[in-house]
């Protein structure tokens, strides 16, 4: 009976489950309290919507839709959901690194059907749960799947399939829960079953595998309708978490992705692979592209757009290349500083006596009494000021470059590691994205706001290539002769000789690009991918006056002939500017 009475009755019951719930567990188990929402209309507020309770991760928190609860005649299981509902948080997936890691795994194993991995993942960390629960701690988690089951009848063969591995796992009886009779289906749930004892200890590495043997199932399901749909308690989980962690692919990420059926260690051929040390260190292996890094976050619950994800990408991707912190040195005061005065005693250097003290201390002096000496020591110096060097960074982005929003930039890669070991360093950036003549983005002048720089260095034209030389003319027309010091830096190809022609204003551009220097204070480098022996007269006119701006003005020309190569350029340049002691 819904009446006011009952729900404010199911509320404080659900409420009085917690603490046991958590018990369940560890005696030691804390989190905050559950969101108990007492309407759907509360529930969507804390972002619960189709099943009837959730984690999130990032505040460590339940979200439970009383009024989804008693629609589905589970009130008295107060307990149960609850109790599983913080195995997600302990057990499976227990981290939003982890939930990334078995994201990654599920998609890598459900080709063309990637959409269905959070669902999948939902799944396969329920096994784990529910197993612990209803063989360890006795709780009713079967008499759940009975009711979901009779709430809304279902002939989905996932939905018979899964409930097979429940049966397997606790010697049911064929069909109690709801599982299919079929051969064909009745050894996949066996095979699933044997994987979750197989792999209890290591459950991200036995993912793969679980999402393989759903694979054929998928194709048939449609888990819109019936009991499969209450069951996806973890599809915002990840949501407003740091996706730290994530972005190299992993070896057995790719090596998981095998049918139970072809594992020894499930079918019994070989014994169970070893449960993995603690604190082992994962390998590094290839990094993700861009795309699939947005693909896995968004799996997660995490909504950004392509560019706010290219941000997010580029900037893991750049720490490890990043100068370190910068450590601040003080040498100590070759000036003495008077601490205080203690007895002297004969012995003693005589011209070590303060007589004016002495004296002070008593008329009478009396030598080894009541004579003091000064004791000095030394303080620290102010450390001599140093003026970082600032940064004006250019990156092509024309139509011979590849977008960083979808495939990896190495350009984008290398203006990254140098431009926040610059701002690591006390420096400030001002970073130009240029395309066409009116294809330019940049930050506000030179700044130290991080993400404002690789907001503009991850965004993309793709269009024509002309380098816009009033930013640079603009930049440097009006610089006073105090100014802090400025590198100019280029990223680009053999189109940076655009940089040359005459300007809207019919300034040369050879002489734009001479003021520049000359008022920055601090030399110009070009990191240019070029092809090899670029210096030949064969190579005309861009050749030409690259040989010139060498030689007449001085730029630094760095030619790579592999874009991948500017990530080590990146990384020296970055120490050979920016590895120094910080700047006061």
């Amino acid at each position: 009976m819904n009446t006011p009475a009952a729900a404010t009755d199911l509320l404080e019951r659900w409420r009085a489950s917690w603490p046991v719930a958590l018990a369940t567990w560890s005696k030691y188990t804390r989190l905050r309290d559950p969101r108990l929402c007492e309407s759907r209309v509360d529930a969507a507020g804390e972002g619960l919507s189709g099943s009837f309770a959730m984690i999130r991760l990032a505040d460590q928190r339940v979200v439970v839709d009383l009024q989804q609860v008693r629609a589905l005649a589970l009130d008295d299981y107060a307990l149960e959901i609850l109790a599983h509902e913080i195995g997600h948080h302990v057990l499976a997936p227990a981290t939003a690194t982890d939930q990334f890691r078995l994201l990654a795994r599920i998609r890598r194993a459900l080709p063309t059907l990637e959409r269905h991995a959070p669902m999948v993942a939902n799944l396969y960390t329920d096994l784990f749960i529910n197993d612990r629960l209803q063989r360890q701690a006795g709780l009713r988690m079967a008499d759940i799947y009975r009711k979901l089951a009779a709430a809304t009848p279902t002939h989905d063969p996932l939905w018979a399939l899964y409930m097979g591995i429940y049966e397997n796992l606790w010697q049911l009886d064929r069909g109690s829960l709801g599982g299919a009779d079929d051969d064909a289906t009745c050894g996949d749930a066996w095979l699933g079953a044997r994987l979750v004892r197989v792999y209890a200890g290591d459950w991200l590495e036995g993912a793969g595998r679980f999402a393989t043997l759903l694979l054929p199932y998928l194709v048939e399901s449609d888990q819109r309708h019936g009991a499969i749909g209450f069951l996806h308690d973890t599809a915002q989980a990840a949501a407003d978490c740091d996706p730290s962690g994530v972005l190299d692919v992993e070896a057995d990420e790719i090596d998981g992705a095998i049918h139970p059926g072809r594992d020894p260690g499930i079918t019994g051929d070989a014994a169970p692979p070893a449960a993995p040390l603690p604190n082992t260190q994962q390998s590094k292996g290839q990094a993700r592209e861009p795309f699939e890094y947005g693909e896995l976050l968004r799996a997660a619950g995490i909504t950004l757009t392509d560019h706010q994800i290219a941000v997010r990408y580029y900037r893991e991707r750049a720490l490890a290349d990043l100068v370190p912190f910068p450590v601040r040195l003080s040498p100590a005061s070759p000036e003495p500083q008077l601490e205080g005065l203690e007895p002297w005693q004969i012995g003693d250097p005589l011209d070590e006596i303060d007589w004016l003290q002495s004296t002070l201390q008593s008329p009478q002096v009396i030598p080894g009494l009541t004579t003091v000496r000064r004791v000095y020591g030394n303080a620290p110096a102010r450390e001599r000021e140093r003026v970082p060097v600032d940064l004006d960074i250019y990156v092509d982005s024309s139509g011979s470059m590849p977008n960083p929003q979808q495939r990896t930039s190495f350009l984008t890669l290398a203006g990254s590691i140098i431009a926040l070991s610059a701002l690591r360093a006390g420096s400030r950036v001002q970073a130009t994205l240029w395309s066409g003549k009116h294809e330019v983005t940049a930050t506000d002048g030179f700044v130290r706001d991080e993400d404002a720089v690789l907001r503009v260095l991850t965004g993309f034209y793709g269009g024509a290539t002309c380098f816009p030389i009033h930013r640079l003319r603009d930049t440097y027309a009006s610089r006073g002769k105090h100014a802090r010091p400025v590198h100019i830096l280029q990223i680009s190809d053999d189109g940076i000789t655009t940089m040359f022609e005459p300007d809207e204003r019919g300034n040369s551009g050879w002489q734009v690009a001479a003021d520049a220097l000359a008022r920055g204070g601090a030399g110009g480098t070009m990191a240019l991918n070029l092809p090899p022996r670029w210096t030949d007269a064969k190579y005309g006119h861009w050749a030409a006056d690259l040989i010139r701006a060498r030689d007449e003005q001085g730029w630094d020309i760095h030619a790579v002939t592999a874009m991948e190569q500017l990530v080590a350029f990146a990384r020296a340049f970055a120490r050979k500017h920016y590895a120094g002691e910080a700047p006061r």
